[in-house]
């Protein structure tokens, strides 16, 4: 009878003992899973944000267009090599992502600093249209300096790229006037002398008032 007693406690111990390693594991268990599960959803919580804010600054964006030089007066520009070059690198920007922009940034400030101290051609030597050239670096350069914000929207980005857009468009807009101007004297061609006038002593009303009927068939041929 003792003896059965004896095997009874030692049975009813393993069982107990089974049970408490059962519990201890299922703890160890849910602990472990508990862990992973909220790892997880922490990595694809990063993920979500990354994916949220990555597509933003990769995105493309069409810019809006700008003004060019006149095909008729490329020839006179040809040789000008410095603005030519700030041209063909500027069409990188047409239709660019944020990032992309940012990565032509500082390549399109240095060749606009070139074109600003460049030889300027005599008939673009005057303080209008170095202005414009100097709105155009100032843009270059402050699109340059987007490149060292961390925190810079893909807003900001866009918009800088338009100004800088529409600073080299008033810089190609300024070429055309010059040029049409010097088009337009160019092509004058009035005998003054026929008339008894010396055109040393002419006012710029009167020589205006003379070349009035030139300018018209001018525009008309245009």
């Amino acid at each position: 009878m003792l003896q059965f007693y004896q095997i009874n406690n030692r049975c009813f111990e393993n069982v107990y003992f089974y049970h408490l390693l059962y519990e201890v594991v299922r703890q160890i268990m849910y602990v472990v899973v508990s862990v992973f599960l909220f790892s997880c959803g922490n990595k694809k919580a990063d993920r979500i944000k990354k994916t949220e804010g990555k597509p933003k600054l990769s995105i493309v964006k069409q810019h809006g267009t700008y003004e060019k030089v006149n095909a008729i007066f490329e020839k006179e520009v040809s040789n000008w090599q410095e603005l030519n070059t700030v041209h063909s690198f500027i069409q990188k920007f047409d239709k660019v992502s944020p990032n992309e922009a940012l990565s032509n940034a500082l390549e399109l400030r240095d060749l606009v600093a070139i074109l600003k101290d460049s030889v300027t051609p005599n008939i673009f030597d005057i303080p209008s249209f170095q202005a414009r050239v100097n709105v155009l670096h100032n843009e270059t350069l402050r699109l340059a300096d987007l490149t060292r914000i961390p925190a810079i929207t893909s807003e900001d980005i866009n918009l800088q790229v338009d100004k800088t857009i529409a600073a080299f468009s008033s810089v190609n807009s300024k070429i055309n006037t010059i040029l049409s101007k010097k088009r337009f004297e160019d092509a004058v061609d009035v005998k003054i002398n026929y008339i008894g006038i010396d055109p040393t002593k002419m006012d710029s009303v009167s020589k205006k008032t003379i070349s009035f009927k030139k300018k018209d068939e001018l525009v008309k041929k245009k």
